[in-house]
């Protein structure tokens, strides 16, 4: 083999060292579980049943439902976590969630499966009936 060809094997071999040092350092580590996107962060690794209620503080029945979801968020602490979720501040989950529609409710079971979805102004007896289908007692 020539010199020509030695060089040529040689700048090629090292080029393709460097190009698979650099492929393996930038390979995704699944040491640590992607984020889901689809919840706040304090609740996204519980293990409870998850209510996100999808609204803006100007929208009519958003403000309506705002008390009552406090009051359900008191009456079941420590069995379901309850979320209002303001879509201008959190367009990213807002996205994630596929939220068409103000207010829009989206109930999650223990394993963060969607288990029941409602567009509009729901009342407090609407969403305890979602809570026994759920099983939450």
């Amino acid at each position: 083999m020539d010199k020509k060809h030695k060089n040529f094997l040689f700048v090629f071999l090292l080029n393709l060292m460097i190009l698979t040092i650099f492929l393996s350092s930038t390979q995704p580590s699944f040491s640590q579980p992607l984020p889901d996107k689809r919840f706040p962060k304090e609740i996204a690794q519980s293990s409870l049943p998850k209510l996100l209620d999808f609204g803006r503080g100007t929208c009519i029945p958003c403000k309506k439902m705002a008390p009552i979801l406090k009051e359900l968020a008191e009456e079941y602490k420590g069995r379901v976590d309850i979320k209002i979720i303001e879509i201008q501040h959190e367009r990213e989950m807002t996205e994630a969630n596929k939220i068409r529609l103000i207010p829009t409710q989206i109930f999650f079971d223990t394993k963060n499966q969607e288990v029941f979805r409602h567009e509009g102004f729901m009342d407090k007896e609407q969403i305890k009936k979602v809570f026994d289908k759920m099983g939450v007692k």
